[in-house]
């Protein structure tokens, strides 16, 4: 029997990899080691996108870069011949705040001003170096709220304000903005295609903006909001004067809101295609291709949810298994879809963490290990229903 294993992360938990492994340590200790079974992590774009190009062939590169306060931080990308992946979640992460930007254990306000997507730039430049000249954006998990315009500072962009002093990092400081020097701006760009790979389809300001709608999960207070969101107006001001009426319509793009108004500089200065992250993902694995002659797939994620249901990675993979006529499962830390949702969705069957421990800190912890139970489990319902199989063919044969 040929499995594919294609799950997202179990965020907090496990990385997509993990599940792959624990799942199929289980799968084989219920048949026996008599499964054919490939692994293909996958993601929706946001973190873990580079351990699915990885799993599917990229190599991993790492770079020295400014982390989102500017203090060095080493993050790594994905290559595989001239095209790219770069999770921005690893130079540029709310995950990466040092301990004295926050607060109680959670980002400060502080942070959520002069939090900046520099390091994603530098990544940037690093896969230039590296001969690319296709390039994934994936993101997700940022700290700034910039706009991107650290991403472009990285790439050679030099902000200023009106006495001619070059603008500090961070969203806040876009307030100040007075003019944009591109002279030095990365050359090797203008034969460089960018994909955006984001679900986000926020404007990059106004109620449903960057500022609005993400700022508070970035620290940002009321009054830092309304800050920011003004110094991204400024942004898309002074950038207009540089680049012309583009960066205005860019502006109220779908998906320039994403990762702080990383979306945004992605569109407006680097000319990005946006797509949907799950698509980018599967394209790049190529999973279709790789369910030929598959018996069974089994996808999931830490939580199978109404969310889930909007496009994220289980949805994705179960659409393309579909598509070549082939059986999912999905497997989850905990569900609250009911049975007639799942199965709308293209799921056969769900198995949860929380069948086996009712506690979710303990489902957490423990994951690696119930994951393995779950496998085996699975395995034996699987030749369960084989015999079951068997055995009606048997008696329609002797009748």
């Amino acid at each position: 029997m040929r499995i594919v294993i294609a799950p997202d992360k179990f965020k907090g938990s496990l990385s997509a990899p993990e599940v792959c492994s624990h799942l199929e340590k289980g799968l084989q200790r219920g048949a026996g080691g008599n499964l054919e079974v490939l692994r293909i992590p996958v993601a929706d774009g946001g973190e873990g996108t580079l351990d699915a190009a990885v799993g599917s062939g990229f190599t991993r590169r790492s770079a020295l870069v400014a982390g989102p306060t500017g203090e060095p931080v080493t993050a790594d990308f994905a290559v595989r011949g001239n095209e790219a992946v770069i999770e921005m979640a690893a130079a540029s992460g709310l995950a990466l705040l040092p301990a004295g930007a926050l607060v109680g254990g959670r980002p400060g306000p502080a942070a959520a001003r002069t939090a900046t997507s520099l390091g994603t730039g530098q990544l940037i430049r690093a896969a230039l170096d590296a001969g690319c000249n296709r390039i994934i954006l994936g993101v997700g998990g940022s700290a700034n709220t910039d706009g991107g315009a650290g991403v472009l500072q990285g790439l050679g962009a030099r902000f200023f304000d009106a006495a001619g002093t070059e603008l500090p990092a961070g969203g806040a400081a876009l307030a100040h903005l007075d003019r944009i020097d591109f002279g030095g701006f990365e050359p090797r760009l203008k034969d460089t295609r960018f994909v955006l790979a984001s679900d986000v389809d926020n404007p990059l300001m106004g109620a449903q903006g960057a500022a609005a709608i993400f700022g508070p999960q970035k620290g940002a207070k009321q009054q830092d909001v309304g800050l920011l969101d003004a110094a991204l107006a400024r942004f898309v001001e002074v950038l207009a004067r540089e680049i012309g009426h583009r960066a205005i319509k860019a502006s109220e793009a779908p998906g320039a809101g994403a990762a702080g108004g990383v979306g945004y500089a992605a569109i407006a200065v680097l000319a990005a295609t946006r797509r949907p992250g799950i698509d980018v993902v599967l394209e790049f694995t190529g999973l279709e291709q790789r369910l030929a002659g598959a018996d069974l797939v089994i996808t999931g994620e830490g939580s199978l949810d109404e969310q889930s249901l909007l496009g994220k990675t289980p949805m994705g993979v179960a659409r393309a298994a579909a598509g070549q006529g082939v059986p999912v499962i999905a497997v989850c830390g905990r569900t609250t879809l009911h049975r007639n949702q799942a199965s709308a969705a293209g799921f056969d069957d769900v198995y949860a963490l929380t069948e086996l421990e009712s506690n979710v800190d303990r489902c957490i912890a423990e994951a690696a290990q119930l994951l393995e139970q779950l496998g085996t489990q699975i395995s034996g319902r699987l030749a369960a229903n084989r015999l079951a199989r068997t055995a009606t063919t048997k008696e329609d044969l002797h009748v």
